[in-house]
């Protein structure tokens, strides 16, 4: 990581603390701030899971991972427990692999 980006995370939380001091922090007890923030973990965690999914150096990959991620997110759906998802996600890709 650069010295530039260390400084301007570094910044950036400072002015968010600064910020929730100088009375900001009533706008995020607003609904929509409060929406939203309860949308944006599950996006992200469904942007890092396709990103490790399907990219790999930059280019599509299509392989026994997506098998995988496919199957664990019918058994998500399902709302198997979250151990068994895991199990026939993990079963799967290595049967894909096998083949």
């Amino acid at each position: 990581m650069s010295w530039g980006a260390l400084l301007l995370l570094a910044a950036g939380a400072f002015a968010f603390k600064a910020a929730g001091i100088f009375g900001v922090g009533r706008v995020a007890e607003s609904p929509a701030v409060i929406g939203l923030g309860r949308l944006l973990p599950p996006a992200l965690l469904a942007a890092l899971i396709i990103d490790g999914t399907f990219n790999s150096n930059g280019a599509l990959v299509v392989d026994a991972r997506a098998g995988g991620v496919i199957v664990g997110g019918i058994a998500a759906f399902l709302r198997a427990p979250f151990w068994l998802v895991v199990i026939v996600a993990a079963t799967t890709t290595a049967g894909l692999r096998q083949l």
